[in-house]
């Protein structure tokens, strides 16, 4: 249901005259929003478990999972597509509006294919066309800038696609078997596995704009229609990462994995100190927050070096602590972008030096991009400072400092930039304050997903107790 779902939504919205667009939309969340408290009670009771679809038995069989992971990320994408569709129903034109039903439908039946795949070609299907929906909600902005990032976007993410899709070849020559499961039994690092393994980490990085492959992501993300950007951000990247995590997770590498561990980490220990300087120095609000999601992509590689195998509790915690960042980003980044759009509503300008006077004006804007930021910065009691404490926690035990020291910089640097855009909206200008003023609808859209990831650190034990549950169930 997760999948058949969005894509009925997707083919309805096609079909149907544009005005249903919106009772259809209601109608679909609401199912997916059931479906996935039903799927969350299920787990409870049984925990994990697996269902190969047409009867077919493994390795021919399609097989989906269920698990916390599967879980956690299906509710998210739940939460934060329906305040951003509900967003966009205020946000667009009717025109645009009437393009954007189907490319979401379409993007939400591709996450929710991925959360549950447990089969490598399955996981690159979802892959494909979480793309193609994905570039064109970019080009939706329908203007030069709009559809260059679009077209970047697209040789990026297909180059990345040509290279799991690669890895996948070589391993399926080598094990006879794209199920994750038999794979995690049959897997050895040879020369072959190898090869087949760094083709696809290179090419989920690329999608998932790990530095130095990120060059796609701040003209996407910054440049297109707002609820597309808060999509992007909070959803898109994810979905490549999740099936990065999937494979570190399940397959052995022995005493190899410190040697990647430290090769992912140090990729993403740069993306953070880098996406926070080239944060500091934009001019252009949205601008920033797209480098900023460059640097949060940074605090998920540190899961990597710290997934050490040797230490079960540094283990642990470092997963732990990277999921709560990935739904604290989640919601906060998906905030900001809203936030950030509200006040480029009002000034009808993108450069910071507009913002002047907007923390008199629209104080609830500004309130929930600050709120988001709180989480981004991770501080207390937020879900990214819960997620981050988690993360320090276990570089301390493993006595990685650099780790550590890298953490900390980065929160510094996330600080700074995101108290340079308040800096702005306190300043007068002599000219007087001439706003336009957006539907009340869209600030509170940004302000629920904002104070979401604030709650997320005061319920943040449900999600770790979902986790230990699967752990403590696992075969």
């Amino acid at each position: 249901m997760p999948v058949i779902l969005p894509l009925l939504g997707a083919i309805i919205s096609l079909l149907l005259p544009a005005r249903y667009n919106n009772r259809i939309a209601f109608i679909f969340m609401l199912g997916l929003v059931v479906n996935a408290a039903w799927l969350l009670m299920h787990f409870s009771a049984q925990g994990p478990y697996q269902q190969v679809m047409g009867g077919w038995t493994l390795p021919l069989g399609i097989a989906l999972r269920i698990d916390a992971l599967a879980i956690i990320f299906s509710m998210m994408s739940c939460v934060v597509a329906s305040v951003c569709g509900f967003y966009a129903r205020f946000y667009l034109r009717a025109k645009q509006l009437k393009q954007f039903w189907p490319f979401f439908w379409f993007l939400l039946t591709a996450l929710n294919t991925i959360w549950l795949s447990a089969d490598l070609f399955n996981l690159y299907v979802g892959l494909e066309l979480l793309t193609f929906s994905a570039v064109g909600l970019v080009a939706l902005g329908q203007n030069k800038h709009a559809l260059a990032a679009a077209l970047r976007y697209l040789f990026a993410a297909l180059l990345g696609s040509m290279g799991y899709l690669l890895g996948i070849a070589l391993l399926y020559a080598q094990f006879g078997t794209l199920s994750l499961s038999q794979l995690s039994d049959a897997f050895s690092l040879t020369t072959t596995s190898a090869v087949a393994l760094g083709f696809m980490f290179i090419g989920l990085m690329m999608k998932t704009a790990v530095f130095p492959l990120h060059t796609w992501l701040p003209p996407a993300h910054g440049g297109s229609l707002t609820p597309v950007s808060a999509l992007l951000s909070a959803l898109v990247i994810k979905a490549s990462f999740y099936i990065l995590l999937r494979l570190w997770m399940a397959l052995p590498f022995g005493e190899n994995a410190f040697v990647i561990g430290s090769l992912m980490g140090t990729l993403g220990g740069t993306a953070i100190i880098w996406g926070s300087w080239m944060a500091l120095n934009q001019t252009q609000l949205k601008q920033i927050v797209a480098y900023s999601t460059l640097a949060q992509i940074g605090y998920f590689m540190l899961i990597f070096p710290l997934f050490s195998y040797s230490d079960p509790t540094a283990n642990q915690y470092a997963l732990h602590g990277g999921v709560l960042m990935l739904l604290s980003h989640a919601l906060a980044k998906a905030g900001m972008f809203l936030a950030a759009g509200n006040l480029l509503i009002c000034t009808n300008k993108t450069d910071l030096t507009s913002l002047a006077g907007l923390s008199r004006y629209r104080p609830l804007n500004i309130f929930a991009f600050g709120l988001a930021g709180v989480s981004i910065m991770g501080l207390p009691p937020s879900g990214g400072f819960n997620g981050k404490w988690l993360l320090v926690q276990s570089a301390l035990m493993q006595s990685k400092w650099v780790w550590l020291i890298i953490i900390l910089l980065g929160s510094l640097l996330s600080a700074a930039y995101i108290f340079k855009v308040f800096s702005y909206t306190y300043l007068e200008t002599k000219a007087g304050d001439k706003f336009e003023q957006p539907s009340a609808m869209l600030e509170w859209s940004a302000l629920s997903l904002s104070v979401l990831s604030i709650l997320l650190g005061f319920f943040s034990v449900w999600v770790l107790d979902l986790l230990t549950l699967a752990e403590m169930r696992m075969p």
